[in-house]
């Protein structure tokens, strides 16, 4: 019996070598200043630069609600300028494209629910909700592929992100399907570091490239300081807060009442402030070990 367990054994530590390979190669990431682009998709050979942008302030206002950054909101990815300075994005591998950031909503859901018409057993589930699980926060989804514009970034002019983004209105009384905004309907920002160009009637917002530098090689640009911003993009009804169907159609109700939803462009914003860093995409795959 010991002599036949021995070529299996042998066997599972040949696989246990191999797995502890694959594990150590799978662990290998960009180093020193280029650690930052782990999810950038640097081994594509049609990539040429890495992005990641992290916004730590600035707010959204949808409607009647605004939701401050209160935790850093991620944006990274690849790209490639082409001869006519036309940028293509890549997505990020490994991670999301645009983090799924929860944000505190301010008041909770006695900020966000007009209960007026609310009565019986779902008057008494909200009484309950708002003493045992008031919070809620309000997380941006990508809803479509998000652009980037180089040339945008560089001369402040135009969209230098577009985001079609959802908002997933997260608290145990919402249901787990509250949604601003969906994949055939979303919000779609159009964030420049330039000036906005709003509806008639509202004054257009400026946002800032920031402070512009570069390592020693020039194969990283850093952007401190960035904002950017928009204030012409419209915002659709919420969907689906709650978990019965009469339940639903009041709660989503209640929802877009308090937060004066659908909202026409001109009367939303949104500002995301914070660092924007570029690096040449074979320097970060040379940095890997």
């Amino acid at each position: 019996m010991k002599k036949a367990l021995r070529p299996f054994a042998a066997t599972a530590v040949v696989i246990g070598v191999l797995l502890a390979s694959v594990a150590s190669a799978s662990a290998a990431s960009p180093t020193g200043i280029y650690s930052g682009f782990k999810y950038c998709p640097y081994t594509n050979s049609a990539v040429a630069n890495c992005l990641r942008s992290v916004s730590t302030s600035g707010s959204f206002k949808l409607g009647n609600a605004s939701v401050p950054v209160s935790a850093p909101i991620t944006f990274q990815g690849g790209f490639t300028v082409g001869p006519t300075f036309s940028t293509t994005f890549f997505p990020a591998v490994g991670a999301d494209t645009l983090s799924k950031t929860p944000l505190d909503v301010p008041g909770g859901l006695l900020g966000l629910v007009n209960p007026g018409g609310f009565g019986g057993l779902l008057e008494q589930a909200f009484e309950n909700a708002i003493h045992s699980a008031n919070g809620v926060t309000a997380t941006a989804e990508l809803a479509g592929t998000p652009q980037f514009s180089y040339l945008a970034f560089l001369t402040a002019n135009g969209p230098t992100v577009t985001l079609p983004i959802r908002v997933h209105l997260q608290n145990p009384f919402l249901g787990p399907d509250c949604y601003i905004g969906s994949s055939s309907n979303p919000i779609t920002l159009r964030l420049t570091v330039g000036t906005t160009t709003p509806p008639a009637g509202t004054a257009p917002i400026t946002g800032s490239q920031g402070s512009i530098s570069t390592d020693d090689n020039s194969t990283v640009l850093t952007a401190d300081g960035v904002t950017l911003v928009d204030n012409a993009f419209s915002v659709p009804a919420a969907s689906n807060c709650g978990y019965l169907p009469l339940d639903k159609l009041l709660i989503t109700g209640a929802v877009n009442l308090r937060e004066g939803l659908p909202s026409a462009a001109g009367n939303n914003s949104a500002s995301l402030s914070g660092q924007t860093q570029v690096g040449v995409a074979s320097a970060v795959a040379a940095s890997v070990h």
